[in-house]
C-alpha cells in the first residue's frame, strides 16, 4: 500500500525544529523529502550528541528524509535546485529573512514559474510588520508573546519545557501544506502559505488574551493548578509522591466530596457552591482536599480518585514516561545505529513508511546524477 503523499515531492530548505517538523509529517505521510543542507549541516545536528552520537533533535526531526548537500551561492548548486523544484509538489524554506529571495528562490518568482507549486515560508514574525527581521528562537517567542508570563510558579515565569513554539509553527505549516494540496487536487494551482512562530503562540494564547482584554486581568501563572478551574492541580500524598484531579463540573464537584473525599458535607460549603467561588475561595478549598490525601498513599488516593470517577493523573518524571505502560514506540535507523523513539501520534491505519534518518550529504551524488538535465 502507498502512503496518503506517496508521489508528492517535497524540497525543503530548512534547519532547526519548526520546518523539519512540517517535512518529517509530510514524509511520514509517504511524501518524498529532499532536504538540503549546507557542506556542516543542518545545525540542529549539532545540538547535542546524545542518540548514538546524535542530536535528539535531529533524530526526532528528519527520519524518512533524503539529505543532499548544496551551496545554493553557487550558481550550479543554485541551477541544481532550481531544477529539482520544477519537478517538485512543494518547497518549504525557513532562511533567514528576505535570504530565499536574494537567492533566486523566493516564493513569489518560484510561483509565477511554477504555478502548481506549494511554497510554504516559515519565519519568526512573517514577512510583514515591524517586528519582520527580528531574530526567532522558541525562548524568544515564549516571552514575546507572554506564554513565559503565564507559565512558571506564582513567584517566577517559567519556559514550557519542551519548543512549543517551533512545534506549533511546524504543526501550522503542516496542515496549511495539506489543505493546499487538497486544493491544488480540484482546482490546478498551487498555492504561497506563510506561517510564523509569534502567530503560532499567539493563536495559542487566545485564551489568556481574551481573559485580560474583556475580562480585566489576564490569569496569573499558577504552577501546577489550573488558573480557571478548581479544584485542578496538585496535590501531595503521604508517601511524597504528588498527583493532579481535575472537577469539571458539579456534579463531579459532588462525588469528589462523597466518595474521594469522604466528606460529603464540603459540596454544600457555600465557599465552593460553584466554579466562580471554588476559584476565589481557593486556598480553603485547596486546604481542605489536601488534608485528605495527605493522609493517603498516592495508590490508595487513585483508587479513591478511580471509584468516584474523577480525571486524575501522576505527576511524573521523564523517567516515568521511559517506562510508561501506554507508551507507543517505533525503532528507527540512525546513522549511529537503531533507536527507539515514541510511534508517531496519529493512528489512521496508514501503511508505515520508512523513518531512517539520513547522514548528511547521504544522497548527494544520487540526487544529482537524477537532476542532472532538465
Amino acid at each position: 500500500m502507498a502512503g496518503a503523499l506517496d508521489g508528492i515531492l517535497v524540497v525543503a530548505v530548512e534547519q532547526a525544529v519548526a520546518a523539519p517538523l512540517a517535512t518529517a509529517r509530510l514524509a511520514a505521510g509517504g511524501a518524498r523529502v529532499i532536504k538540503i543542507e549546507r557542506a556542516e549541516g543542518d545545525f540542529a545536528r549539532d545540538y547535542d550528541h546524545v542518540v548514538n552520537g546524535e542530536s535528539a533533535y535531529f533524530v526526532w526531526l528528519n527520519q524518512g528524509k533524503e539529505s543532499l548537500v548544496l551551496d545554493i551561492k553557487q550558481a550550479c548548486d543554485a541551477a541544481l535546485l532550481a531544477r529539482i523544484i520544477a519537478r517538485a509538489d512543494v518547497f518549504v524554506q525557513n532562511l533567514a529573512p528576505a535570504a530565499a529571495a536574494r537567492a533566486g528562490f523566493g516564493a513569489a518568482d518560484l510561483r509565477a514559474r511554477h504555478p502548481r507549486l506549494i511554497t510554504c515560508d516559515i519565519s519568526g514574525y512573517g514577512s510583514s510588520g515591524p517586528a519582520r527581521d527580528m531574530k526567532a528562537y522558541d525562548l524568544l517567542i515564549q516571552c514575546e508573546t507572554g506564554l513565559a508570563a503565564i507559565t512558571g510558579s506564582a513567584s517566577e515565569a517559567g519556559r514550557v519545557g519542551v519548543s512549543v513554539a517551533d512545534i506549533a509553527c511546524g504543526m501550522n505549516a503542516h496542515a496549511a501544506i495539506l489543505e493546499a494540496l487538497i486544493a491544488r487536487g480540484r482546482t490546478g494551482e498551487g498555492r504561497t502559505i506563510e506561517v510564523s512562530l509569534f502567530d503560532a503562540i499567539a493563536d495559542w494564547m487566545t485564551v489568556p488574551l481574551l481573559h485580560y482584554e474583556h475580562g480585566g486581568a489576564a490569569p496569573r501563572r499558577a504552577g501546577l493548578n489550573h488558573p480557571s478551574i478548581a479544584p485542578y492541580g496538585a496535590f501531595g500524598c503521604g508517601d511524597g509522591r504528588r498527583i493532579v484531579l481535575a472537577v469539571q463540573n458539579e456534579r463531579e464537584w459532588q462525588r469528589l466530596c462523597a466518595i474521594a473525599l469522604e466528606q460529603p458535607q464540603l459540596a454544600a460549603d457555600a465557599r465552593f457552591l460553584s466554579n466562580s467561588l471554588r476559584v476565589a475561595n481557593r486556598p480553603a478549598l485547596d486546604a481542605a482536599v489536601a488534608a485528605v490525601f495527605a493522609g493517603l498513599n498516592r495508590d490508595q488516593a487513585i483508587a479513591r480518585l478511580a471509584a468516584a470517577g474523577i480525571a486524575y493523573a501522576a505527576v511524573n518524571e521523564v523517567a516515568d514516561l521511559s517506562r510508561h505502560s501506554q507508551l507507543r514506540r517505533q525503532t528507527i535507523d540512525t546513522p549511529g545505529g537503531p533507536v527507539a523513539l515514541p510511534a508517531l501520534p496519529a493512528i489512521a491505519g496508514a501503511p508505515e513508511v520508512s523513518r531512517t534518518v539520513p547522514a548528511i550529504g547521504a544522497h548527494s551524488v544520487a540526487i544529482r546524477a537524477e537532476f542532472a538535465t532538465e
